[in-house]
């Protein structure tokens, strides 16, 4: 479970085992699990659920976090699936 960066006291992370599936993130606070908040990283940021039921305010901050580093999630989900 690489971790991508913590924002707002939540963790922001990749699954080790999900390299077959386009590029995206999962988000929660405490302990990551199979139902954190999951975002695409396509053109912007795309909620695909929020299991962790992150508020709104919170989950828009971590949307534009993701939109404005999105080279730098990118970057490492390369560097960590090509190993």
């Amino acid at each position: 479970m690489p971790q991508v960066s913590k924002l707002l006291g939540y963790l922001i992370f990749f699954w080790s085992n999900e390299n077959n599936e386009p590029i995206h993130v999962h988000v929660c606070k405490g302990k990551p699990s199979a139902d954190a908040t999951k975002i695409w990283l396509e053109d912007e940021p795309r909620l695909e659920h929020n299991k962790s039921q992150i508020p709104s305010k919170d989950l828009n901050r971590i949307l534009k976090w993701l939109a404005a580093n999105k080279n730098l999630v990118e970057k490492k989900w390369t560097e960590h699936f090509s190993n």
